[in-house]
């Protein structure tokens, strides 16, 4: 059985986020409370990030597995699934597999073609590598508005206005997680298997156009192409993590996804 680290809260509906690489649960604190309002919120952390315990081959498929065994140790049958970046690709593929009622992804990885694919890769390799040395004079830096413009803009789209401490945690996840460099080296096979259960449920694809790691114009377009019957939704002025940026528009696309199933 496959144990998470998880924080669940509120009652209803049971709807289940998934973080990014490099990231953890905490990553929707934004918007936690305000759909615990109306669901029972379980937010998790994915093996080998943050408080859950890595598997012994990580990969995009491997975690996608891991998730799906826990929903079902835990007794979560069909959940509304929302996700963001990798773990927006894990709910699509879970939702394929008709484990899902609904599917919310926040810039899924899997829409890119081969030049995206590595400028994603290296850019986010590169900053993890660039980041570990600097180690304990990391704090002073993302403690400006410069530093965390400077080491953040690939994530926020407004890195300046996020606090030092978030900050501070948002790179912690990337320098500290087991599961880090295995999960990204598996992006050059990641993809949507197939579209199966997904015809058949409500689906939002939502992107920041401020996104510049899965770049707007160019991924958000192929999405559309892949999932032609899905509702494609533009956050403007938000990044490619973008529950910081516009908390308010985000849970306000997740109500309006499971408010259109029947």
């Amino acid at each position: 059985m496959t144990t998470l680290n998880h924080h669940r809260v509120g009652a209803g509906e049971p709807l289940v986020l998934v973080h990014g690489i490099g990231s953890k649960w905490q990553v929707w604190e934004p918007i936690i409370d305000t759909l615990a309002e109306s669901f029972e919120v379980i937010a998790v952390d994915l093996p080998g990030f943050a408080g859950s315990a890595p598997l012994p081959h990580t990969t995009v498929d491997t975690l996608t597995d891991a998730l799906a065994d826990f929903l079902a140790a835990a007794g979560i049958e069909r959940p509304h699934l929302a996700g963001n970046s990798m773990g927006g690709l894990i709910t699509l593929n879970l939702g394929a597999r008709g484990l899902a009622r609904s599917v919310t992804a926040f810039s899924p990885i899997g829409f890119w073609d081969t030049a995206g694919r590595v400028w994603c890769q290296q850019s986010l390799g590169k900053s993890k590598a660039l980041a570990g040395p600097l180690g304990s004079a990391m704090p002073r830096i993302l403690g400006t508005a410069a530093g965390r413009t400077a080491f953040l803009g690939l994530v926020f789209g407004k890195p300046w206005a996020v606090s030092a401490q978030v900050a501070i945690d948002t790179a912690d996840g990337a320098i500290n997680a087991p599961a880090f460099d295995d999960a990204l080296a598996s992006f050059a096979d990641a993809k949507l298997h197939e579209i199966g259960s997904l015809a058949d449920i409500p689906v939002t694809i939502a992107w920041g156009n401020r996104d510049i790691l899965l770049t707007y114009l160019t991924q958000s377009r192929r999405a559309r192409a892949v999932l032609p019957n899905a509702r494609h939704i533009t956050l403007h002025g938000s990044g490619h993590t973008p529950f910081y940026d516009d908390p308010a528009a985000c849970a306000k696309v997740l109500r309006d996804t499971i408010a259109g199933c029947p």
